[in-house]
């Protein structure tokens, strides 16, 4: 048997330390995940953790977590490093910061970057990001007219000093909480998550008897990198159209996008867009960047690990002052509502570059359910004070070759709020959370199906509900020939129908009923084997009527 050459095995070598930065960053996510307070983050995975070299570039990320999160990281640390010098870093130092347009496009995110000592020097940096409670203002809600309207902006500070923590900073992140206990908790939680990180990387290092990471982040980005313009030119050079019309909040609103394909990189400017709206739904750049470029890659070499190398070649470009490119101090509470919807809008233009590879559009929109009590508790009052955002989703897709997945999130990666924690952590009921039938649009292949979800206060007392949804009035399209799945609602118990958007009440003794969109179908629906609409009658999923009306099945 012929002897590995050196480079080979040096190759192989790398590869496996590679590997086991990947197990390194998933440990982080589970460290953050399991010691968590907020539901948010311990049931639905709000998260992202990575690690970087010390020029800035991101290593390795968590599978656990959601890309508005792990993508903006990728960019956010390098901040850090402008923010604070390296010479004057130290070990047991983590820095902070929730700015929107430098974290991840909205208060209630904070992004951490620890420095990472190995042998007395600096090998590198370890970065988490996770969702807290509450931050004061007015609170999850696209109510605020301004950044600051919306809570408290911390500034990029160093929230752990050589291994003591800024207990101002805490004391004053606690005092604007309507949540305090909930923050602290998850402050300290993100804070383990680092130290995590740091310390098994050392011993990862330890164990292999390296002393720094340049050979191996150098191995990592150039490999991804190039198999990445692999990837981008297999796709036909040119420049694809793609717009999208959703509800908005005073009025509709039109995303654009021009998405630019070259030997060397993908482009997409998201000049032409609507302008940016009076309320909390604006979208800061860096969240747009995030999720254009996850879209993208869920395209384009989808199997390649996801750092700089790979990342790189992606670019987000747009003219100032659009609904996506929103500038500082706009509000932008729910950026996630238009956010999410980036992904289908990109990946619509590879629709027109490779047919028959994109799946069709998906409900997008994170059903976001932020509630709290309808009114000030007052001392002496048996009423529980209490602030809690639920997520719940609605349908994918139908892809091109299999049915969408029903109640499934894309592209935010985060799953929906568990019956039981909801109930432990605030004074609701959940009476009902069950598939809503006939909402995936109908096609070859079916889209994925929303879900009705009723809940009502376990006090007799009002509850506030601050609407912060989409896909109302327009749903998520259908491709090649598919139909578009159904648009979501919100009624009250009464039957009274309330706005996707904006603070109302859910008055004292009434439910709540929220039904999510549904998924586009893909394809003809007569094309669709009439076995597969017998199962989904068969299973409550199609109504006979459906299935007779779309599919000609007469059952």
């Amino acid at each position: 048997m012929s002897r590995l050459s050196a480079a080979t095995a040096r190759a192989i070598e790398l590869q496996v330390m590679w590997s086991r930065l990947a197990a390194v960053v998933e440990e982080q996510a589970q460290a953050l995940i399991r010691t968590a307070f907020s539901p948010i983050v311990r049931e639905c995975g709000d998260i992202s953790a990575g690690i970087f070299d010390t020029d800035g570039r991101m290593l390795a990320q968590a599978v656990t977590g959601t890309p508005g999160h792990v993508n903006t990281m990728a960019e956010g640390a390098k901040h850090f490093l402008h923010a604070f010098p390296v010479s004057a870093m130290r070990p047991g130092d983590i820095y902070a910061t929730n700015d929107p347009w430098l974290a991840t496009g909205h208060l209630n995110d904070i992004l951490l970057l620890a420095p990472v000592f190995h042998k007395d020097a600096l090998i590198g940096f370890v970065s988490c990001t996770s969702h807290l409670y509450d931050l004061g203002g007015v609170g999850m809600g696209p109510d605020g007219s301004d950044v600051f309207d919306e809570g408290l902006l911390i500034p990029m500070v160093t929230l752990v000093d050589s291994g003591s923590i800024n207990q101002l900073l805490l004391e004053m992140i606690k005092a604007n909480s309507r949540a305090p206990i909930s923050n602290e908790g998850d402050l300290y939680a993100l804070i383990s998550c680092c130290e995590v990180g740091a310390l098994r990387l050392v011993e990862m290092m330890d164990e292999f008897a390296i002393d720094r990471l340049d050979e191996l982040a150098d191995y990592i980005c150039e490999t991804s990198h190039h198999a990445t313009l692999e990837a981008i030119r297999e796709i036909p050079p040119g420049v694809y159209h793609n717009s999208m019309r959703v509800d908005g909040y005073e009025s509709e609103i039109e995303l654009r996008v021009a998405l630019s394909v070259n030997d060397d990189s993908m482009i997409a400017d998201f000049s032409g867009s609507s302008p940016c709206s009076e309320k909390g739904v604006n979208v800061p750049i860096n969240y747009t960047a995030a999720y254009a470029t996850f879209g993208l890659r869920c395209i384009v070499g989808r199997g390649i690990p996801n750092n700089a190398g790979s990342l790189e070649p992606f670019r987000v470009t747009s003219q100032e002052s659009t609904i996506l490119s929103a500038p500082r101090p706009a509000p932008v509470a729910m950026r996630h509502i238009f956010g999410h919807l980036v992904s289908d809008l990109v990946i619509g233009c590879l629709d027109q570059a490779i047919p028959g590879v994109v799946p069709a559009e998906s409900c997008s929109v994170m059903w976001d359910i932020p509630l709290r009590n309808g009114s000030v508790v007052m001392p002496g009052e048996t009423r529980t004070a209490f602030a809690i955002e639920l997520t719940h989703h609605g349908g994918m897709g139908a892809r091109p070759d299999k049915d969408g997945l029903s109640v499934t999130a894309f592209p935010s990666g985060v799953w929906g709020s568990q019956v039981e924690t909801t109930e432990t952590v605030a004074p609701v009921r959940i009476l009902r959370r069950e598939l809503r039938p006939d909402t995936g649009g109908a096609g070859r292949f079916r889209g994925g199906l929303g879900q009705v979800i009723e809940l009502e206060s376990s006090e007799s007392a009002p509850i506030s509900f601050f609407g912060a949804v989409d896909r109302m009035e327009h749903p998520a399209r259908g491709r090649d020939g598919g139909l578009p799945g159904a648009c979501g609602r919100i009624t009250l118990s009464s039957g009274r129908e309330l706005s996707g958007k904006g603070k109302q009440t859910i008055p004292a003794g009434e439910r709540l009923v929220f039904e999510t969109p549904g998924g586009g179908g893909y394809g003809p629906p007569r094309d669709r084997e009439l076995q597969r609409v017998i199962a989904d009658v068969r299973a409550g999923l199609v109504s006979p009527e459906e299935a007779a009306a779309v599919y000609g099945a007469e059952l």
